[in-house]
């Protein structure tokens, strides 16, 4: 067995942010400190600080009046932080900057009096933030069949903005479709889709050619994660989304075989590795990585956190 290991995978910038935010947090306030939803979408990272006393809320009644209160790296509606103010709470907020980007966007936009379509996944916890910026303005669209049932009340004062973890060929092909109804429709100065989510795909297309298996460690709530799979599926080999080595399935795999390995952008990188060496163990399997780009983005923790 030959195990090609691709890169970049795993944590992203926004990913890290949000996790040192958590454990900076923590430092500083002891435990209980209170997440509203998870921080990331990755079981590993969620269990390992639930055990260590952080509370993973849905409601903000759940939070006592003057905890301290993290947000998610997939960002709140403006209604959550009105809440948060009445209850009091210390609120440190952890939402990746690019999640943050298309927030304003949905805002300017909406208060030029756009029709905004968001193309996004129904219920995912960031779609439910950048809906809550502009609930009046903003249209979801999950399909190309959405974008046939669309009618703004000015078929020329209409834009779109994306979720940041869709999978690039499929929003292309719904971006497709919105500039042949709506050609006067106005796209984001620079794409919505995040670097790591755009450099992940990339490199299980470009690597999955030469792959008769791909295994993408990540949770089932990632939806990057699920893109992955997805393209892996798409090219024709056979995809597994794994949360680690405990999924893992002998009857998936051959001795003389070829499997990628890549990891969702909020899958820990000692998780990976675990899986690396259950094949190590059981197969003999031999590992080279590949990189396709390097990537160097870096975010600011908040503002709070930053001084000594």
């Amino acid at each position: 067995m030959h195990i090609i290991l691709a890169a970049p995978r795993g944590f992203c910038a926004g990913v890290n942010m949000a996790i040192e935010t958590l454990e900076r947090v923590i430092e500083r306030c002891g435990t209980p400190v209170y997440v509203y939803h998870e921080i990331v979408h990755n079981r590993w990272v969620v269990e390992r600080f639930r055990h260590r006393g952080v509370v993973f809320v849905d409601r903000l009644d759940e939070v006592p009046e003057g905890a301290t209160l993290v947000f998610s790296a997939h960002g709140v509606a403006p209604e959550v932080r009105r809440r948060a103010r009445e209850r009091r709470v210390r609120v440190v907020d952890a939402t990746c900057p690019l999640v943050t980007k298309v927030h304003r966007e949905a805002i300017r936009l909406a208060r030029d009096g756009y029709t905004i379509v968001l193309i996004g996944h129904a219920g995912h916890d960031e779609v439910v933030g950048t809906l809550g910026e502009a609930p009046d303005s903003i249209v979801l669209v999950q399909t190309v069949a959405d974008v046939d049932r669309i009618e703004p009340p000015d078929p020329f004062r209409i834009a779109y903005l994306t979720q940041t973890t869709l999978s690039v060929s499929d929003a292309q092909t719904i971006i497709g479709r919105l500039k042949e109804r709506f050609p006067a429709v106005v796209g984001p100065p620079k794409d919505d889709i995040c670097y790591a989510t755009q450099n992940r795909q990339t490199a299980v297309r470009e690597l999955a050619r030469e792959a008769d298996l791909l295994l993408v460690v990540g949770s089932r709530n990632s939806s990057n994660s699920r893109r992955l799979a997805e393209i892996g599926h798409a090219a024709g080999v056979p995809s597994h989304l794994i949360d680690g080595p405990n999924d893992l399935r002998d009857e998936w795999f051959a001795a003389e075989q070829t499997v990628l390995v890549t990891a969702g952008a909020s899958a820990p990188e000692d998780v990976v590795r675990q899986c690396v060496g259950w094949l190590e163990a059981r197969f003999g399997a031999s590992v080279e990585q590949r990189s396709i780009c390097d990537e160097q983005v870096r975010f600011s923790l908040p503002p709070q956190l930053r001084e000594p």
